[in-house]
Formats: structure tokens, sequence, C-alpha cells
């Protein structure tokens, strides 16, 4: 907990217009799950605020239900306590890299097929190599395209189930 602000130190604040998205899809998902399907959840692993605000304004707003997270040693039991659809996983957090992280989630029987879209800013083939090896599902160098993430994320979990209301 941190002391200053009184939230997890671990949970990235979303502000703005993309705390109001999020908040959206999350209700939205949440009358879906009482409803029908829910929007899909997607747990984004990413320490640099800027990013993660971005890539949650863009995934809320094609209809995800999308949750951050920005401390590498703690993102397991986040993506225990979150049980998203899929994580977007930086290589470079603090506390613990991407690939150390994605390695146990690999290694746990809950999350051994959990779609994983891992995010870098280093674009050497080795990295990407490096990622898929330990069991990465997608890869994407920043900077990426809107559209590349969205194609990336679609082609993992399709498209997000919304609700007549979100139509």
């Amino acid at each position: 907990m941190d002391e200053t602000t009184g939230r997890d130190a671990g949970v990235v604040p979303l502000a703005g217009a993309q705390a109001g998205a999020q908040a959206g899809a999350q209700a939205g998902a949440q009358a879906g799950a009482q409803d029908g399907p829910r929007a899909g959840r997607i747990l984004i692993v990413e320490d640099e605020v800027n990013i993660l605000e971005a890539l949650s304004f863009v995934l809320s707003r094609a209809g995800w239900d999308v949750r951050g997270h920005g401390k590498g040693d703690s993102a397991v039991a986040e993506v225990a306590r979150v049980a998203p659809d899929m994580v977007v996983l930086d290589v470079m957090l603090p506390g613990r890299s991407g690939l150390d992280i994605l390695r146990e989630l690999r290694a746990r029987p809950a999350t051994v097929s959990l779609p994983v879209l891992m995010l870098t800013a280093k674009g050497q083939a080795k990295d990407r190599e490096q990622a898929l090896a330990v069991g990465a599902d997608a890869f994407l160098t920043k900077p990426f395209s809107n559209s590349e993430l969205l194609a990336e994320v679609e082609r993992l979990l399709g498209a997000p189930h919304r609700s007549a209301e979100e139509d």
C-alpha cells in the first residue's frame, strides 16, 4: 500500500477519459455477466503509465474489460486475482522481468494456456525468439499502431462480446 495515495502500489490508476472508458467497460462487463456474455477481460502489465493509459483506452473503446497493473514482482498474483482472458505483458518491468512472469504463468496449470501478448521497446529478433520460446502467443515491438494491437488481441481472443446496450 502506498502511504501517500492510499492505493496498492502495484495498481496503476487510469486518469481522465481512460478511467471513464475503463469504468464504462467494467460496468458493461458486469451487466453482461448477469444478462449474457461479458466483454473479455484483459490485464495489462505495464509500468509506463502513458503506455498503460493508451493501451487501456484503445482496448476499452473496442469493447474489452481492461485492468492495469504496474509491478513485475506482484504480476502473477494480480493475474490470479483478476482472472483475465488475456494478458498484455511488458518485457521490462520493475521488480521482475516479463519473461520470468511468463515462465511462471506457463508453469501453473491455471494459466498454462492463458493467451499472452508480449510488448517490448527492443526490436531485436533475439527478444522475439526468446519470448515465443518461453510461451508468448504474440509479440509487439513499441511503438506499434492501434490497429496492430487490436488485430493481435482479436486474433487471440476473437471480437469482444457486447450487450445490446453497448452497441
